[in-house]
């Protein structure tokens, strides 16, 4: 498939675009950042989200969605990172979703009417320490009567604190390191024995540490199969990986953006800075680098929306390249501020803030390369 949206996904970037400029746009992220809002976003613009069709992207139509992919899905999250909009979109409309489409029937009855309404937040727990390392997950989920009892602790649980439903990945047998064993629950966070502890993340956004103590979920619960939940593990964060690139390529476009219109107005020693050779340079070297990015993230959209077995690979490569050239663009737009990039009058700092956050969300650059690597057999 060639490298560049079709006419219907033009569309829907269009709408995206002016939705989330007008009803979420930076001023919006400042408001709730300001006033230390316990979610970190807003309620009734998730509804608005749902008004728009937004939260039923990856949901069949015959479940009240709107059939489409990751490709489209994508479309919306870099329209959320190029304007910081604050959302529960990526852990819930995007990773939550194609969890739950790995279900049986039930499930998606149960939590697709909400989610489409955007009165449902899904929070993904998965990682057990600082860093994103999902094949070392230990936390244990064992056989109690007719369904599962969950004791341990998950890390880094995006939109944990304000989530109505948990996509936990535990141990049912096996060790950690063990491909297999994993079994993948969704957990209602009103569940006896569930304990959430709420923290702001650099870029304001908000997190949560949670403990399962004796936790009891029934059978129903189970995503998937038992013992073999890596499959819809796989399915989880390839469309959080993807997900995340895509919004983190909006960060370092619209960083760039703002670069770009800033260094055409700032004038030094009475000459325009966009004038000198060396910050165009600079810039014509930062737009290669981020529409090199902009063709992976793409690519691994179409692959995952194909169903190809090449997916994964590029699932990481988009990730991995999205990674440095988003860190550059914020790296480059706080230098050709000057010191003013470094205060909260001017938004380039947001956006630095914002990349280093989606860094470490499901794997950062380095962790990406390195998986790369290692399915080269290097």
């Amino acid at each position: 498939m060639p490298l560049y949206l079709n006419d219907d996904q033009k569309m829907l970037q269009d709408s995206a675009a002016d939705f989330m400029k007008t009803e979420g746009g930076v001023a919006h992220f400042r408001e709730f950042r300001d006033k230390e809002c316990k979610d970190g976003f807003s309620h009734a613009l998730w509804k608005q989200f749902a008004e728009m069709g937004f939260t039923g992207i990856l949901i069949g139509e015959d479940e009240g969605g709107l059939g489409l992919g990751h490709a489209e899905a994508g479309v919306v999250l870099e329209e959320i990172g190029r304007n910081l909009t604050p959302s529960p979109f990526l852990t819930t409309a995007v990773a939550g979703v194609e969890a739950l489409n790995a279900g049986g029937k039930a499930l998606r009855e149960k939590y697709f009417p909400g989610i489409i309404a955007g009165e449902t937040v899904v929070a993904l727990a998965v990682d057990e320490s600082a860093k994103h390392r999902p094949d070392q997950i230990s936390m244990a989920a064992a056989r109690e009567g007719n369904g599962f009892k969950l004791d341990g602790k998950k890390q880094f649980v995006v939109q944990g604190g304000s989530a109505d439903t948990l996509i936990v990945v535990a141990r049912t047998s096996g060790a950690a390191g063990d491909e297999k064993g994993l079994t993948v629950f969704a957990v209602d966070t009103d569940a006896k024995g569930l304990s959430r502890n709420n923290v702001r993340l650099v870029d304001s956004a908000m997190a949560a540490h949670v403990e399962f103590d004796g936790v009891l979920v029934d059978a129903d619960a189970v995503v998937g199969e038992v013992d073999d939940g890596d499959a819809v593990l796989k399915r989880l964060l390839n469309a959080g990986r993807t997900g995340a690139a895509a919004e983190a390529l909006g960060v370092g476009s619209g960083a760039m953006d703002i670069t770009v219109e800033y260094i055409k107005g700032r004038k030094q020693f009475d000459t325009i800075i966009g004038s000198f050779q060396a910050l165009q340079h600079r810039t014509a070297h930062l737009y290669s680098e981020m529409e090199i990015a902009r063709a992976t993230v793409l690519k691994a959209q179409q692959l995952l929306d194909e169903g190809a077995a090449s997916a994964e690979l590029m699932v990481s490569v988009a990730k991995a390249k999205v990674g440095r050239a988003t860190s550059l663009s914020v790296k480059e737009g706080v230098q050709m501020h000057g010191g003013v990039g470094m205060t909260d009058e001017y938004d380039i700092g947001l956006y630095m803030k914002r990349d280093r956050s989606l860094q470490e969300f499901m794997g950062d650059a380095n962790y990406h390369t390195n998986l790369v690597a290692e399915m080269h057999g290097y």
